[in-house]
């Protein structure tokens, strides 16, 4: 029998649907994955048995499982499709209503005993069902970073066991929704404030000065002028997150698996501090299914570069780009990808020790804590 479950994937910062295939037959026992999965895919086969089992539901063990991951040509990773392939392997063997599965994209990763973890990407995923007609069923601890996006029907689940009950009617899971202008009103503040720092008129001025005016920044002074300390609590003298600037924010974090916030909504503007052995495409992004890099990562906020002399240049050479045109592009074989990248960019470097030498031993200088570019 075969059975069909639409599921998502991410591509840089967008989802595009998946299609799962699963046939079962009668033939020698074996599960077999295709579609370009990788080993994390390969893997989910071990996993969906024991979570079938351990759940006391029937897992078809002698049979022959084909599973097709469509479209074929496009690299599958991550063990997001786990509950999908689960459902589908369900279905396929008459234990799931399949009428009332087409109705829905599913996504998840189970535990052994089927009880589902969080996955990364669930606002892009649910961004990209909107006009669909299909509702979204993913896990509970995502519920909330999915029904930002209000034109979509969010079904949070906890296990496979709930999941399973509510597509054969034996459950009901209402609708998830939160409202992300509660979340702006109600804001957290930042960790580190502006008015904690005591002094330092000149560089405050013109830290104040270059948030004004959307400038970035270069702080040049010996160790301990507290120049890590200013850029820190730069954040908090930004005007306030728009809506659209926190849910873009948040799609970003959401598709790179750094979204840390309980809410599931990032209602602060992010601070990034990459340390200086970081790689080129760690900052810029990339890898065989691009992820977004540090200067993504600091979209409508700052990017602060400590010890700057010490980065590669290779490294430093990216930034140019995002820092002219607000985005990045990162080219691939199979394809091309832009990432946003509007950032503040701010700087901090140690004076040349000749220079230094030479101002302290001459009479007619004197050395001040600072020196701002």
């Amino acid at each position: 029998m075969l059975a069909k479950v639409k599921s998502a994937l991410c591509i840089g910062i967008e989802a595009y649907t998946i299609e799962i295939e699963v046939d079962i037959s009668s033939s020698l026992p074996q599960i077999t994955i295709v579609g370009l999965p990788d080993q994390a895919v390969k893997e989910s086969k071990d996993r969906i048995r024991a979570a079938i089992k351990n759940s006391g539901l029937v897992f078809p063990s002698r049979k022959k499982i084909i599973i097709n991951l469509a479209p074929a040509d496009v690299k599958k990773e991550g063990p997001i499709f786990d509950l999908p392939i689960a459902l589908g392997i369900l279905a396929a063997s008459g234990r799931l209503n399949i009428k009332k599965l087409n109705l829905f994209c599913v996504v998840g990763e189970l535990a052994l005993d089927g009880v589902l973890r969080g996955i990364k990407g669930a606002l892009p995923i649910a961004l990209s069902l909107k006009g669909s007609n299909k509702k979204l069923i993913l896990p509970a601890e995502n519920a909330n970073e999915a029904a930002l996006q209000n034109d979509v029907e969010i079904f949070p689940v906890k296990s496979l066991e709930e999941a399973v009950m509510f597509f054969n009617n034996e459950k009901t899971i209402s609708p998830h929704t939160v409202s992300a202008e509660k979340y702006l009103r109600n804001r957290q503040k930042y960790e580190f404030d502006y008015n904690e720092v005591h002094g330092q008129a000149l560089p405050k001025r013109a830290l104040e000065v270059a948030v004004s005016g959307a400038h970035n920044i270069l702080m040049v002074g010996p160790p301990g002028a507290g120049k890590t300390m200013l850029a820190r609590r730069l954040p908090s003298i930004f005007p306030d997150l728009t809506h659209e600037e926190a849910l873009e924010i948040t799609k970003i974090h959401s598709a790179s698996g750094t979204l840390r916030s309980k809410c599931g909504f990032l209602s602060l503007r992010p601070f990034r501090s990459p340390h200086h052995t970081s790689s080129t495409i760690s900052l810029a992004g990339g890898g065989p299914l691009p992820k977004p890099g540090e200067v993504s990562l600091a979209h409508n906020g700052v990017l602060f570069l400590d010890e700057l002399p010490e980065f590669n240049r290779s490294a430093l050479e990216v930034l140019r780009a995002p820092l002219e045109d607000n985005v990045v592009t990162i080219a691939r074989a199979k394809g091309v990808i832009t990432f946003p990248a509007n950032f503040m960019l701010v700087c901090a470097m140690n004076p040349c020790p000749c220079v230094t030498q030479s101002k302290l031993t001459d009479g007619k200088h004197s050395l001040s804590p600072f020196s701002l570019n």
